[in-house]
C-alpha cells in the first residue's frame, strides 16, 4: 500500500512508487543510477552482498539519498529490477498486432529471460520479500501488479473482439500462462524455450490468429 504523499512513476511501461514529494524533485541520472548499481550487484554477487552501503558505493550516491527516495532495502530492491525489467520485457503496446501475437510475444520474451540472470534475481527478490515480511505482498504491490493488470487487459480486448477463443476469466488464463512458466522456472521440471511459451499462450488463450 501507497502511503500518503507517495507519487507514481511511470516508465517503460510500468510504475514504481517514488518517494514522498519533499525537498528537492529526484534528479532522473541519479535515480537510473542507483537503481543499475543494484541490480548490477544482485546479479554479480547476489542479494546478501547487495547492501545499501554497497549500491552507494557503486553508484557513487549517499546513503542518506538513497533512503531518502526508498522506505526499505526490500523495496529499493523490487525497483531495482522493475527497472531493469521494464527494459527487458516491455509491456506490449497495442499497435504491435493482435492481443495473442502481442502475447506471444511477451510470454515468449520472459521465458527466454528467465534462462539468463533475470531469472535468478527475480527469484531471489521474492524470496527475499518474504522472508523479511512474511509474504510477497511487496513484490507484487511494487511490480508484478501493473504488469499483471496490463496483460489481463490485453487477453480480455482478444476476447471481446473474438481473436481470443478462451471463455476463462482473463485473469485465470493470465495466471496459467505465467503461472505455469514460473513454476517450470522454480522446480526446473522441464525445460522452458520460447517455442513452449508461444505454444503454451496458443493453447490458454485459442487465438484465431
Amino acid at each position: 500500500m501507497r502511503g500518503p504523499g507517495v507519487a507514481m512513476v511511470k516508465g517503460g511501461g510500468d510504475e514504481v512508487d517514488s518517494a514522498p514529494r519533499r525537498g528537492r524533485p529526484r534528479s532522473i541520472e541519479t535515480t537510473n543510477a542507483i537503481l543499475e548499481s543494484a541490480y548490477s550487484l544482485m546479479a554479480a554477487t547476489g542479494l546478501a552482498a547487495t547492501t545499501i552501503d554497497a549500491v552507494a558505493r557503486h553508484s557513487s550516491v549517499s546513503k542518506m539519498t538513497i533512503y531518502k527516495w526508498w522506505p526499505s532495502r526490500e523495496a529499493l530492491l523490487i525497483d531495482a529490477f522493475l527497472h531493469h525489467a521494464a527494459q527487458m520485457l516491455p509491456l506490449p503496446p497495442a499497435s504491435s498486432g493482435t492481443p495473442a501475437a502481442r502475447a506471444r510475444r511477451h510470454a515468449a520474451a520472459y521465458a527466454e529471460a528467465l534462462q539468463d540472470e533475470f531469472g535468478k534475481v527475480q527469484l531471489a527478490v521474492i524470496s527475499e520479500c518474504i522472508s523479511k515480511t512474511g509474504s510477497a505482498e511487496l513484490f507484487y504491490s511494487r511490480y508484478l501488479q501493473f504488469r499483471r493488470d496490463a496483460l489481463v487487459e490485453m487477453i480480455a480486448a482478444g476476447q471481446k473482439d473474438g481473436s481470443i477463443l478462451s471463455e476463462g476469466k482473463p485473469e485465470d488464463l493470465y495466471d496459467a500462462i505465467y503461472g505455469g512458466l514460473f513454476y517450470r522456472y522454480v522446480f526446473g521440471i522441464a525445460p522452458i524455450s520460447p517455442a513452449y511459451a508461444r505454444t503454451l499462450v496458443d493453447l490458454v488463450l485459442r487465438p484465431t490468429d
